[in-house]
């Protein structure tokens, strides 16, 4: 117990000292004119940087072989040749030979950059195929003999990213008119449903009390054709959005634009579900609510049977999320999946996929306090746990339904490293048999080959740079290592890649993952102002895991600032307790976890300055951004907003009503920034595009009217014509201008004034 009490009281000891010790950082003019130009070389340093951080393979057909292009210095570039059975690699040939070849051919020159745009296609390792100068030739590597051909044919497999959801659960209803015998067709008249026979041309009536107020639609048939599930639909005009673009060209009036906008509240469109029976020419309502939420999702059919299927509700509110069967015979219902919490159900991340042979569906679902993959029997109801523990299923890429496994992508299973990194996976039906397919530390991104029998791994961290790995799909196995970053060219620029730094929340117990960015030629005996980056949108996390050598945040820790980036409690891909912080106090922001971890962070860094704190986000940052001076004045003294969601009444209804709730209640008001305008303190920069269709803009408009009519100081930046943004590259000037002005205590330079040119 003693042992463990030393090292903190030691560490606040050296912190309070070395801290009285140094002097915060007060540049002059010509060190900050210095700063500016020495981000500026950074910058142009790093584009010169030879990197193959990510490589884009060009699979040939057969799935055995690939090419893809490896950058060189000076702009140049090198062709290479995997060969994925034998496992090797070797340059594809001579760039220089073949432009010679071409230009010999051809009587053009070509350059090696024209080379790069060519379209290419090995025919075997030894047959190049390409397209020049719209012509298509036959190059022997072996010789470089170029031959004219009028076989245009070149295979190209675009080898996806990353991992994709299964979109069984995406698709709305198939609407498809036409029976599946293809004898009949579906007709709406006056609102109503006939079915047409396609011989005669006799139209039946299916429905009757259908209006063109409210019509039936959304329809399909069952697989038989003796059946049409159809829903009664009860449509509400969305209502408009407006902003004026004041300065377009060649006008000399301001033009008003309008959109559809649904904001949280407003009255949304319901269906209700019908079996229509072509027999008996009936029309016999479900036994279930109106679907309030979304369009009506396609249905599933029971294997070999036409009497059951099942469709997707989510209830508005996002906290009951169901699948219910439906017998055709009679209208019953029953849930085969019922899932209901006091907070959320995160609605974009309900994973559902229909194992129809079977009778079986994958679920992903955050029951158990972690998102995890579940067996359900369609039939029985009764649901199997696939995955298990305490970390967190991310994606799921894909299901082999002959072999019972899913390919999926987890974080936190790996317990000593960062819990938000990236792992792939595949693990059976029954749960067994997990394994692991990248293994190695850092985050990872993966491609397949076509046949998926091969993949390309690439894996980094924000300061380690990228290895990429040729793997063998059925167990992970590395064949060939691809690439390896080297930081070396990285250091001769000076540059000051990220570091990680971890410390518990406000629970005492969870960590919380963060970076820190300092600057390139930071005095040990100054101290330095801290600039947070925030965005705190409970959908994600966003601290950057993948190498970073370059971002804004490092541009701006180079004017003399310590800029951090946190992901604190409320966002996602944790627990979910740690995910539920949010619900209905969307303006926390984790603002509790964020200032503890600064406060953690300035005993590892002494040089940093935590009695001057600054912030700025954009969107969802930029109402926390706003936020932090409002709620936090304590803590954050300065801070510039672009864009943001002032009040979540304002912006669109599927975000907010995700994590604020339905129906629209006190917590709205209560944590909007327009409504507590009265408490800021500290210094504040709004930004705003007045053509933002994502954020309405009159959100940042109403703050500046609520500050206004409270006395209060701040500045706003309208920027014509942008849409949702953070101001682009003169709102980025701004944002450090303001910090340059209120944290270090300096003005910056008049960019009205010439300067002389020596």
């Amino acid at each position: 117990m003693f042992k463990k009490i030393i090292p903190v009281v030691f560490l606040a000891f050296i912190f309070c000292n070395s801290n009285a010790q140094k002097s915060s950082y007060q540049p002059t003019r010509a060190e900050m004119d210095a700063s500016v130009l020495r981000v500026e070389r950074l910058n142009n340093l790093l584009s010169e940087v030879t990197t193959n951080n990510q490589i884009r393979p060009n699979w040939h057909k057969d799935g055995k072989s690939f090419w893809y292009l490896r950058n060189l210095p000076n702009k140049n570039w090198e062709y290479i040749y995997v060969d994925a059975v034998n496992g090797t690699r070797k340059t594809a040939f001579n760039v220089d030979k073949l432009a010679k070849a071409l230009e010999q051919t051809t009587g053009k020159k070509s350059e090696i950059n024209t080379l790069k745009s060519a379209r290419l296609y090995f025919v075997d390792q030894n047959i190049l195929k390409l397209k020049f100068d719209e012509k298509y030739y036959l190059v022997n590597l072996s010789n470089y003999n170029v031959t004219n051909t009028s076989d245009s044919t070149i295979f190209r497999y675009n080898a996806r990213k990353g991992l994709q959801y299964n979109d069984s659960r995406w698709r709305n209803a198939q609407n498809g008119t036409q029976s599946p015998d293809g004898k009949s067709e579906i007709k709406i008249t006056g609102g109503n449903i006939f079915v047409v026979d396609l011989s005669t041309k006799t139209e039946t009536a299916l429905t009757n009390d259908g209006t063109l107020a409210k019509p039936y639609g959304n329809f399909e048939w069952s697989p038989d054709g003796k059946n049409i599930i159809a829903y009664k639909v009860d449509p509400k005009e969305t209502a408009k959005v407006y902003y004026v673009l004041s300065s377009v060209p060649g006008t000399t009036r301001g033009q008003l634009k309008s959109r559809e906008y649904d904001q949280s509240g407003d009255e949304l469109t319901t269906y209700e579900p019908y079996i229509l029976n072509l027999a008996n020419k009936t029309a016999l309502k479900v036994n279930s609510e109106k679907i309030d939420f979304f369009e009506p999702r396609a249905l599933h059919w029971r294997n070999n049977s036409n009497r059951y299927f099942t469709y997707e509700k989510v209830d508005r509110g996002h906290q009951r999320f169901r699948v219910i069967e439906v017998d055709v015979e009679n209208g019953k219902t029953r849930n085969v999946i019922d899932e209901q919490t006091k907070t959320f159900i995160y609605e974009s991340r309900i994973y559902t996929h229909y194992l129809q042979k079977t009778n079986e569906i994958i679920y992903a679902s955050e029951q158990d306090g972690w998102r995890h993959l579940y067996l359900v029997d369609a039939i029985s109801g009764k649901q199997k746990l696939i995955t298990k523990g305490n970390w967190v299923v991310r994606d799921i890429d894909s299901v082999d339904v002959v072999k019972r496994q899913i390919w999926f992508t987890a974080s936190g299973i790996n317990k000593d490293e960062d819990p938000y990194f990236k792992h792939n996976y595949r693990i059976n039906f029954d749960g067994k048999s997990l394994i692991s397919l990248t293994p190695e530390v850092g985050n990872h991104e993966l491609s397949f080959s076509p046949d998926r029998k091969y993949f390309i791994d690439t894996y980094s961290q924000v300061n380690a740079a990228p290895v990429i790995k040729l793997k063998l799909t059925a167990n992970g196995k590395t064949i060939q290592e691809l690439e390896q970053g080297d930081l070396s060219e990285f250091a001769k620029t000076g540059v000051k890649l990220p570091e990680v730094f971890v410390a518990k929340g406000r629970d005492g117990v969870t960590d919380i993952w963060g970076v820190v960015c300092v600057p390139s030629n930071m005095d040990p005996n100054i101290k330095y102002p801290i600039i947070e980056n925030i965005y705190a949108g409970p959908h994600d996390s966003f601290v950057p895991k993948s190498f970073l050598p370059r971002s804004e945040m490092q541009q701006i820790a180079e004017l003399g600032f310590i800029v951090v980036q946190i992901d604190g409690m409320g966002t996602a891909n944790r627990s979910k307790a740690f995910h539920d912080v949010c619900w209905k106090n969307i303006a926390d922001a984790g603002f509790p976890d964020r200032i503890l971890w600064m406060k953690a962070m300035a005993l590892k860094f002494p040089n940093a300055d935590i009695n001057k704190v600054g912030i700025y986000g954009t969107s969802a940052g930029g109402q926390n951004s706003t936020g932090a001076l409002l709620f936090h004045p304590e803590f954050y003294k300065v801070a510039v907003s672009s864009c943001g969601c002032h009040d979540n009444r304002i912006d669109k209804r599927w975000w907010n009503e995700q994590w604020m709730g339905y129906p629209v209640g006190k917590e709205y008001e209560q944590q909007s920034n327009i409504t507590n305008a009265s408490k800021l303190q500290g210094n504040l920069f709004l930004i705003v595009g007045e053509a933002d269709e994502n954020v309405p803009p009159e959100s940042t408009y109403r703050l500046a009217d609520a500050l206004i009519k409270a006395n209060k100081d701040f500045d706003i930046l309208s920027i014509p014509g942008m849409g949702h943004s953070d101001g682009g590259v003169y709102g980025l000037r701004r944002k450090r201008d303001f910090f340059v002005k209120h944290l270090l205590n300096l003005d910056p330079p008049n960019t009205n004034k010439k300067v002389a040119i020596e």
